[in-house]
């Protein structure tokens, strides 16, 4: 009798799309904005779904975020370019929720709205000295060499130190160490920022500062992150040895971890092995653990930059496995350094209308909750996806499996008669959306406009033995389309 009801609410809400078909809008083309799209095109047969993005390109952090030096990181473009062409599918480019459209205007002309923008904003440290010159986040340094249009005016100045300090020791971090540290003769067959590859090949950069508040068993970067970066050629690598002595309850959890076992095997044969014969273009990369900023010093020569950075030594506090925490221990010392990077984390952008705790949107299994101390108050057809939903963490895949689920959410709502009734009345969608863009003098980009900004890019790539050239400039990405 159950699976007969079933089948008769299924059947109903096929005819009721049929004839109200379903809109859809997903906020952000990157990772977790296509795996939703794609999740919900299979899904639903009639629904129609619209990706929107603030930028004129797709992709997100595969484009700006993943490294140039890892294409193969950046096949899975092949996958989202697949579903951008989908017959019920449109990419709509240079829409920014907030200014172009509010997030109450966009529930009104779809049926399900999908927050997945993901994070642009930075963790502060909140310590004396943060705003001199010569800081920057990680972020920012990521666009810059990616030619993230918003990262083009960065001009990180690379000339005038050989040492730099990178606080934090994930995958970000090591990218960054790894771009400073490589010979720009590598990097210049990938899609590096034609800008950024001109500064590198002139940068004095030649000793580099990975600086974490816990120990190597707590490390938070990948294996084969670590592995690459420990083989980069001509750079030697320094590791207190006395930093990769574990107490028991580093060794609990290294026990019921297998990532970060691997990465501590590595720094630690890192550490005992002799460094290379020293030669006039040696690199040095020195991992320091046990050490939190305590504030950035001012240089005496030149007012208003830094010039190096004062750290309390600390002691990891804690029984429970990886619930160590790291408090300072009274000890303090100096690194010298005329360039600092902080990579301590991503803040997603709050925008009118979204109940939001800074580190992600308060979600049930995706569903957003108008209150989070009462799971049961939900905003109808609201929800969320990635980095928004789950904080600022994981990998490009971690975005498939919260995909899945998000849209799981959203088909047993559909199913329970919460999205779509005999009452509701059918949704603009697509064609509401493009009419009040149209109305603010907003310059939409559509997919065959991106199309015309890869097929540039591809060209003036192939004239320089690269992948592609990218357009780095909100100008040069404009007149490209136009």
């Amino acid at each position: 009798m159950q699976k007969l009801e079933l089948l008769g609410a299924r059947r109903w809400l096929c005819r009721s799309i049929s004839s109200n078909p379903l809109r859809v809008c997903v906020v952000g083309s990157g990772p977790a904005g296509f795996y939703t799209a794609e999740k919900m095109l299979k899904a639903h047969q009639q629904a129609q779904v619209d990706i929107i993005d603030r930028l004129p390109t797709p992709f997100g952090l595969v484009r700006s975020g993943v490294a140039p030096d890892h294409p193969e990181t950046k096949i899975v473009i092949n996958q989202f370019s697949r579903v951008a062409h989908h017959e019920r599918c449109s990419f709509l480019g240079n829409v920014t929720l907030g200014s172009s459209i509010s997030l109450s205007e966009l529930r009104e002309l779809y049926h399900v709205v999908v927050l997945a923008y993901g994070a642009e904003s930075d963790r502060s440290l909140g310590i004396p000295g943060e705003n001199l010159k010569g800081i920057h986040s990680a972020r920012e340094f990521v666009w810059w060499y990616n030619g993230h249009p918003d990262g083009r005016n960065l001009e990180p100045d690379l000339k005038s130190t050989d040492t730099a300090v990178i606080l934090g020791q994930g995958n970000v971090a090591l990218d960054v160490a790894r771009i400073l540290l490589r010979p720009t003769t590598e990097l210049a067959t990938t899609d590096i920022a034609s800008h950024a590859l001109a500064t590198l090949e002139e940068s004095s950069i030649r000793v580099v500062y990975l600086v974490g508040r816990r120990g190597p068993a707590q490390a938070a970067c990948t294996a084969k992150e670590l592995r690459e970066i420990l083989g980069i050629h001509n750079v030697d690598i320094f590791i207190q040895e006395s930093d990769l002595l574990l107490t028991p309850v580093d060794e609990e959890e290294l026990k019921s971890n297998r990532i970060q076992r691997r990465v501590h095997e590595l720094l630690s044969k890192a550490a005992t092995s002799k460094p290379k014969h020293a030669c006039l273009n040696q690199r040095e990369l020195h991992f320091v653990f046990f050490r939190k900023p305590n504030s950035f010093q001012e240089s005496k020569d030149r007012a208003g930059h830094v010039s190096g950075m004062h750290f309390e030594k600390t002691v990891l506090q804690g029984v429970s496995p990886g619930k160590q925490i790291a408090v300072g221990a009274g000890e303090f010392e100096d690194i010298k350094c005329g360039m600092a990077l902080k990579s301590i984390g991503y803040r997603s952008v709050p925008v009118d209308g979204l109940p939001f705790d800074h580190k992600k949107v308060p979600n049930d299994r995706g569903r957003v909750l108008s209150d989070p101390s009462d799971p049961s108050v939900l905003e109808k057809g609201l929800y969320v996806c990635g980095w928004l939903r789950r904080g600022p963490t994981g990998i490009i895949a971690t975005n498939l499996y919260c995909a899945e689920e998000t849209v799981s959410s959203i088909s047993a709502d559909l199913e329970n008669g919460g999205l779509i009734s005999s009452s509701t009345l059918p949704k603009p969608g697509r064609d509401g959306l493009l009419q009040l863009l149209h109305d603010r003098n907003v310059r939409v980009v559509s997919l065959s406009d991106w199309e015309k900004i890869d097929s540039e890019e591809r060209r003036l790539g192939s004239s320089r033995n690269k992948p592609r050239e990218k357009l780095a400039s909100w100008d040069e990405l404009y007149k490209t389309t136009s």
